[in-house]
């Protein structure tokens, strides 16, 4: 997203911000409690089955599929370890870790990188976020960082959250703008330490979850997605077998090209500022996270259609190898559904004279422009399905 970011002085003068030790005893002195300890630790068989009852009964089939403006910079130490600087240096640097993958705080980062652009695909997350490509031209700018790393984040306090250990009375209710929040302060200090690593990020992210009829609890559980928004990047909800639009996040801005972002000199900040939408679904419905690469280039009408004909032609035997039934996009067809949509934006992207909603919303704003937005694009296609078992 080659776009403004917020500078201080005028981001206040816009949105005014809201203020808002025991010594252990060994069991050989005190037998009898560490037998009592023993017994109430629950087995890895209860343990599993708790754990699977608190899942919810439906999962995502997912599929991605990116186009970049531009290679991807490379994530900076200490996210990333730095090449060898000589020949010599793998025989006096024997011990250090030769692995190219990044990681944060120890941990591998998920998702995955495009551009400035960052997605991440699991069984009840999908997210997109957009990297606010101005920061480029800056020193210690990295909006790719920013928008991967709160995307990781976002990601583990969701999962982490969704695979927590629960009695089967015990409620759970997802708090998508608390686990947002969480990343984005965990982000903050990821990037201040021990160099200041500057970028701001949109973010976009649909959680699956379920739903119980409040008069019968032992009803059928029905989908629900908790669809969380910041800025212009794009959560779709479409019934196929409809030809139908269910939902979609309203874009944010201050104004024109400079969304609402997490980051640098933003005085954004999830609590305050993202929204988030409940919003009851059916199986085989279909749900996209798209950075605006898509939105710019596509008005809706076309990505509806050309995701209704991309099922259409996975059912018929198109788009490659399938692992189980074609129904629905199933069994791998949302891979194929996300190649054919961003396959499409890019067509636009790069045709300069294309008619385009970017276009259409410049000349609404007095600016003279021709042609499609040649920006990052993003897709993640996620099928609603019944869970086995």
């Amino acid at each position: 997203m080659r776009r403004s970011f917020l500078r201080t002085q005028f981001a206040r003068a816009i949105i005014p911000q809201a203020r808002r030790s025991l010594n252990q005893s060994s069991s050989k002195c005190l037998p009898e409690l560490a037998s009592r300890s023993t017994s109430t630790s629950p087995d890895p068989d209860t343990v599993n089955n708790l754990r699977q009852q608190s899942l919810p009964p439906f999962r995502f089939e997912t599929g991605l599929s990116l186009y970049a403006k531009r290679a991807p910079r490379p994530f900076p130490p200490p996210f990333l370890s730095p090449p060898s600087g000589s020949f010599s240096d793998p025989l006096s640097t024997h011990h250090r870790s030769r692995d190219r993958r990044t990681f944060v705080n120890g941990e591998l980062i998920r998702g995955y990188t495009n551009g400035d652009d960052a997605v991440y695909a699991s069984e009840y997350f999908i997210g997109a976020n957009d990297g606010v490509g101005a920061w480029s031209t800056r020193p210690g700018g990295h909006a790719g960082l920013w928008s991967r790393l709160i995307l990781h984040f976002w990601a583990v306090e969701t999962e982490h959250d969704i695979y927590k250990l629960r009695s089967p009375d015990q409620k759970f209710e997802p708090n998508p703008i608390e686990y947002l929040q969480k990343a984005y302060e965990q982000t903050i200090e990821a990037t201040s330490k021990p160099n200041l690593w500057q970028g701001t990020t949109t973010a976009a992210g649909a959680q699956l979850h379920f739903k119980i009829p409040d008069h019968d609890s032992n009803g059928p559980a029905t989908p629900l997605l908790y669809i969380t928004n910041l800025g212009d990047s794009q959560v779709l909800v479409l019934r196929p077998r409809d030809s139908k639009l269910v939902f979609k996040t309203t874009e944010q801005w201050h104004w024109f090209d400079c969304p609402r972002q997490l980051g640098t000199n933003s005085p954004d900040t999830p609590r305050d500022n993202a929204v988030m939408n409940k919003v009851e679904i059916k199986e085989n419905d279909v749900v996209l996270a798209m950075s605006d690469g898509v939105i710019d280039n596509l008005w809706e009408h076309e990505i509806i259609q050309n995701v209704v004909n991309s099922i259409r032609k996975w059912e018929e035997g198109e788009g490659g190898q399938s692992t189980g039934d074609r129904c629905g996009g199933a069994g791998g067809g949302m891979q194929f559904v996300a190649e054919e949509l961003m396959k499409a934006a890019k067509v636009i992207a790069t045709d300069p004279f294309a008619e385009s909603p970017f276009m259409e919303h410049a000349v609404e704003e007095g600016l003279a422009m021709e042609g499609g937005k040649l920006d990052d694009i993003s897709v993640v296609a996620a099928l609603c399905r019944r869970s086995k078992g």
